[in-house]
């Protein structure tokens, strides 16, 4: 199992999001699994090195440069998300599915 994290505001969107990704990977037969967390959680997250690829909101990428030191640490890889990657609906779903498939 694969895991990515989405770091975000503040942790409500991005459930939804990593939720609904989730079900679309795994409908898909992928085996990958999307959580989610606060922006004031995530360079701890990192710390904590339980995923595989990290995502960074459209909302919290003024974090990124010090978020990616920490992922930088850990040797993961980390993502901006694309606004148009950070939409609930199925368009949104699929290019947050391709953006994990694609970094993970």
């Amino acid at each position: 199992m694969k895991r990515a994290l989405i770091i975000c505001a503040g942790g409500m969107s991005s459930s939804l999001i990593a939720k609904k990704t989730t079900d679309y990977l795994q409908g898909k037969g992928k085996d990958i699994e999307l959580d989610a967390t606060s922006q004031s959680q995530g360079a701890k997250m990192i710390d904590k090195d339980e995923f595989d690829l990290y995502l960074v909101s459209p909302q919290t990428k003024m974090y990124f440069s010090s978020l990616e030191k920490a992922a930088n640490k850990k040797g993961k890889p980390i993502v901006n998300i694309p606004p148009q990657a950070y939409v609930p609906i199925p368009m949104g779903i699929e290019k947050m599915a391709k953006l994990v498939e694609n970094n993970i």
